[in-house]
């Protein structure tokens, strides 16, 4: 089950989801993030949070995922187990390396009800927020 899943999820990702976001997510999703304090609860923040970081990787509008082959995240590495993954990114903006984990959590309908996100270095931690608020700021306007 996990590895459709996760199938799914980098289907997503190239734009080849029909649904996207609104396919994978569960309603109840809860979605932590590595710069917000609270978790985030609920299908639609976590759509928010996701597309914010997508087109703040791609340097795209945040209307779709990031496109792995046109930007330069890239997944480096998967552990698969049960029904969770953990997903190793790297990546790099304006001249700066970014590191970081996706620890996805589906339930048994296939459906994300867990997304944490975890980054490093520091530096990376730091530009990636003032990044995603200003992601955020224009996608909600």
């Amino acid at each position: 089950m996990i590895e459709r899943n996760i199938e799914k999820w980098h289907a997503h990702l190239k734009g080849e989801l029909a649904g996207g976001l609104d396919e994978l997510l569960a309603d109840d999703c809860v979605f932590y993030s590595p710069v917000v304090y609270t978790p985030q609860q609920g299908k639609e923040i976590t759509k928010l949070y996701l597309n914010a970081a997508g087109a703040t990787f791609s340097g795209g509008s945040g209307e779709k995922a990031p496109d792995q082959a046109t930007s330069n995240f890239k997944y480096t590495k998967e552990v698969l187990c049960g029904d969770h993954a953990v997903l190793e990114f790297e990546s790099e903006i304006e001249g700066k390396y970014i590191n970081g984990v996706d620890i996805i959590t589906w339930n048994d309908q296939g459906k994300i009800i867990e997304f944490r996100v975890m980054i490093r270095p520091l530096q990376a931690v730091n530009m990636l927020h003032a990044q995603m608020k200003a992601m955020l700021e224009k996608m909600q306007a």
